[in-house]
């Protein structure tokens, strides 16, 4: 199979989006066609009548991709809510058969595959299903995206604890400093405590980068460790 990675989160709102798109871009950039997928998506926006996957547009653009995006982002829904809550309320059942089958269909036109969940990986994705279990059934390593700040290195090991338990394997840690410098003390040892504690590899530290910046791409050799994996 092709190398792929399964991009989760310890928390919501930590920054995935941002680190898969900057994953998509070293991938580029090192001469890899990378596919991507948002499987799900919640809180998209209306617009002409039609649901729109900020998120996943993001991705595309960020790949390259020629796909099209409902292949790359197969379910959308309005509510900012679990993927099992915003489901239920449009009275729609997730199927990770059809997940599966799209990704296979992006699989076999790109050289490497992004696949980003939605919250962290105990999020509720259908009836007794979580990201978790979407990232065994694709047969994906995960690579954890924490923000640095304090709590994070409870929340990383913990979401590390539960990946190993499922039989997830890990393939790193992405440190993201998705807010500016102030004064949490936590985030000039964070990174330290994690390589210390964490058995799973602190692959990178992305710095913060605010929207009307270049996007910033990390240095090769963070496309050669994660290709090693």
């Amino acid at each position: 199979m092709k190398r792929s990675f399964f991009i989760t989160g310890t928390d919501t709102g930590v920054g995935k989006t941002e680190v898969a798109c900057m994953l998509a871009r070293a991938f580029r950039a090192s001469g890899l066609k990378p596919g991507v997928m948002k499987p799900v998506e919640t809180g998209c926006p209306e617009r002409d009548g039609r649901l729109v996957p900020m998120d996943a547009l993001r991705l595309k653009e960020a790949s390259g991709t020629g796909a099209e995006l409902d292949i790359i982002n197969p379910y959308r829904f309005a509510p900012p809510l679990a993927p099992l809550t915003a489901s239920g309320l449009s009275g729609t059942t997730i199927e990770f058969k059809k997940i599966k089958s799209c990704f296979k269909e992006l699989s076999n036109t790109h050289d490497i595959m992004l696949v980003e969940g939605a919250g962290g990986l105990l999020t509720p994705v259908a009836q007794d299903t979580y990201m978790a279990d979407l990232a065994l059934d694709l047969g994906l390593p995960a690579v954890i995206v924490s923000a640095n700040r304090l709590g994070t290195i409870n929340h990383t090991l913990m979401t590390l604890k539960c990946a190993v338990g499922m039989g997830i394997e890990v393939a790193g840690i992405i440190l993201n400093n998705s807010e500016p410098h102030g004064d949490d003390l936590s985030r000039a040892h964070n990174r330290a405590e994690l390589e210390r504690l964490s058995p799973a590899p602190v692959l990178f530290e992305a710095p913060f980068s605010s929207k009307n910046k270049a996007p910033f791409l990390p240095e090769e050799g963070l496309v050669a460790s994660l290709l090693q994996v």
